[in-house]
C-alpha cells in the first residue's frame, strides 16, 4: 500500500528496511493523529521506550488462556477489519512500527533469560500486522533472524495478509511460526477489509511451507452467519489442499468478542456490518460473545472438519474460553494455564524439534503464576 505520509523520528540511525522510504520520508516525531481510520494511512517509524515485551494482555486467571507473549513493536494496521478492537483501545494511531531491533532482542533475551527452562511463545500481533504491507514486513527480517539464537524462544508473526516474500529467503533455523488468521471468504469480504483474499493467503502459506516456515491457523474470530457449516468445512478442505496438516504447528479457536463500547465503535465505524446484531451475552470479563450452547456447536463442527481433514496431530486449543467449554468440545480439559502452556511446549517439542530444542518438564509449567515481569 502507499502511506500518504512517512514520518522517521531523529533519533532513527542507519536501518536497512527504511531505504525505500528515505527520499520522501519527514525527518519529525510522531505526528499524533488521532481518528483511526486516518491514522492508518501514515507510517511513523520510530525507536524504542520503555519495555514493549509483555504476557498477552488478554490473560485473565478464569479463562483457560495459552500464555503467549507479546512485543508491542507495531501499532495499528493498514487493514480494516470490522471487530478489530483496536478501534476503540488506540488513543494515538498513527500506524507505527519500532526500528531498533536490537534493542527489542535485548529485552527479549534479558527476561526470557530468567527461565531457561520454558518455551516463550512471542507475538507481534497484539497491536497490528507485522506481515500487512511494506515496510512491516521487511522490520520483520531482524527479528526472524535474531529469534534463531534464542534457544527457548518462538517468535509468532501473524497476519491476514500476503506479503510474505521478503521473508521467504531468510535463514529461520525453523525458530519463527507464520500465522494467518483464517475465515471463509464471505467474512473476508464483508469483515476483513482491504485484507488479502483467501486464496491470497493460502498462496502465501504455500511459500512459506515450502521455505521450511510452521506454519499457525487460527479460526478466531469465527462469525456466525447463515450457512457458516458449509463455509467453515469449505474453508478447511481449501486449506489442506494447499498445505500439508504436518507444517501446521498449532490451531486456535475462538468465537467473535467485543466489549460494549468497541460495539458502540464497530457500529458507528462500520454501519454496514451485522456482527453485532447476532444474539451475544455479556460475559464476567466485560466481553460480548455468542451464547455458549452456539459457541460449543461452532467449535465442535469445526473441530470435526479438522479431523476429516486429517489435521488430528495439529495441537488445537480454544482461546479464552472456560474449562467446561473445553469439556463439551474436547471431551477433556486442561488443569489449568500452566498445564496447557506445557501442553503447547510439549507438542512443539515432539512435532518441531527445530523449534523447541528443549524438553519441557511438566512441574515448573504447573508452578507458574503468569504475572507480569517485573
Amino acid at each position: 500500500m502507499k502511506f500518504k505520509k512517512v514520518f522517521i523520528d531523529p533519533e532513527i540511525k542507519t536501518q536497512g528496511f527504511l531505504s525505500p522510504f528515505k527520499k520522501e520520508a519527514e525527518i519529525s516525531p510522531s505526528p499524533k493523529i488521532s481518528d483511526y481510520r486516518q491514522g492508518k494511512r501514515y507510517l511513523f517509524i520510530g525507536p524504542k521506550r520503555g519495555e514493549i515485551f509483555h504476557i498477552c494482555a488478554s490473560l485473565d486467571p478464569r479463562y483457560i488462556c495459552c500464555s503467549t507473549h507479546v512485543i508491542s513493536h507495531i501499532s495499528n494496521c493498514p487493514f480494516e477489519c470490522t471487530y478489530c478492537f483496536l478501534q476503540n483501545y488506540l488513543t494515538d494511531t498513527t500506524l507505527t512500527v519500532i526500528a531498533e531491533t536490537e534493542k527489542i532482542i535485548e529485552e527479549i533475551r534479558e527476561k526470557t533469560g530468567r527461565m531457561p527452562w520454558r518455551l516463550f511463545r512471542i507475538g507481534t500481533w497484539e497491536l497490528g500486522d507485522s506481515l500487512a504491507t511494506s515496510p512491516l514486513n521487511r522490520a520483520s527480517i531482524g527479528l526472524v533472524e535474531a529469534f534463531k539464537e534464542l534457544p527457548n524462544c518462538v517468535l509468532k508473526l501473524r497476519t491476514k495478509g500476503k506479503a510474505v516474500e521478503p521473508l521467504l529467503d531468510v535463514d529461520h533455523g525453523g525458530k519463527t511460526v507464520i500465522s494467518w488468521t483464517v475465515n471463509p471468504p464471505q467474512v473476508i469480504k464483508s469483515e476483513e477489509i482491504g485484507t488479502a483474499t483467501l486464496e491470497e493467503r493460502l498462496k502465501a502459506m504455500e511459500k512459506v511451507s515450502r521455505a521450511g516456515y510452521p506454519v499457525g491457523l487460527h479460526f478466531d474470530p469465527m462469525i456466525l452467519f447463515r450457512g457458516w457449516e458449509r463455509a467453515y468445512e469449505g474453508l478447511i478442505k481449501e486449506i489442506f489442499s494447499a498445505i500439508s496438516p504436518k507444517n501446521v504447528i498449532w490451531i486456535s479457536i475462538g468465537a467473535l468478542r467485543f466489549n460494549p463500547e468497541m460495539k458502540k465503535k464497530i457500529e458507528i465505524n462500520y454501519p454496514f456490518s451485522r456482527i453485532t446484531a447476532q444474539e451475544l451475552v455479556l460475559g464476567d470479563d466485560n466481553k460480548f460473545r455468542y451464547p455458549r450452547p452456539i459457541r460449543v456447536e461452532m467449535f465442535r463442527h469445526l473441530l470435526a472438519a479438522l479431523r476429516e481433514a486429517g489435521a488430528s496431530e495439529c495441537f488445537t486449543y480454544l482461546c479464552m474460553e472456560r474449562w467446561n467449554v473445553w469439556k463439551e468440545v474436547f471431551g477433556r480439559t486442561p488443569k489449568s494455564i500452566g498445564h496447557l502452556d506445557y501442553l503447547i511446549a510439549k507438542s512443539v517439542h515432539e512435532r518441531f524439534p527445530k523449534t523447541a530444542k528443549i524438553r519441557p518438564q511438566k512441574r515448573p509449567y504447573l508452578e507458574l503464576s503468569y504475572q507480569k515481569f517485573s
